[in-house]
């Protein structure tokens, strides 16, 4: 059974930090594109960050902020968020592709395999 299981959601104050990561069982991520993904109330699901065979991809409203990472051995991925704003308030999901893929992966088109989401929200 293909299953992508997210933590590390949570409130932080703005200028905090938080950890997201993502645990995957029924296969493995080896090679496979990556990505994070959010969606703020009312607003459409957007691409974060992604990590496909040519590098690492981040939305511009993220970049120098969020980092993300893959551990094969563990079979996790994770996004570190750093610098965090009221306005990367949000239910973030992985996700998992449905194989290699060479440049940007911001696209949810990519993806076949989802997590049920966890919800960050950074407020005073």
């Amino acid at each position: 059974q293909v299953q992508l299981v997210e933590s590390g959601g949570g409130l932080v104050q703005p200028g905090g930090s938080l950890r997201l990561s993502c645990a995957a069982s029924g296969f493995t991520l080896n090679d496979l594109v990556i990505g994070w993904f959010r969606q703020a109330p009312g607003k459409e699901r957007e691409g974060v960050s992604c990590l496909s065979s040519t590098g690492t991809f981040y939305v511009g409203t993220v970049k120098g902020r969020f980092t993300i990472s893959r551990d094969n051995a563990k079979n996790t991925l994770s996004l570190q968020m750093n610098g965090l704003k009221p306005e990367d308030t949000a239910v973030y999901y992985c996700a998992v592709g449905r194989g290699r893929h060479y440049g940007t992966c911001l696209d949810s088109y990519l993806y076949g395999s989802w997590g049920q989401g966890t919800q960050v929200t950074v407020s005073s």
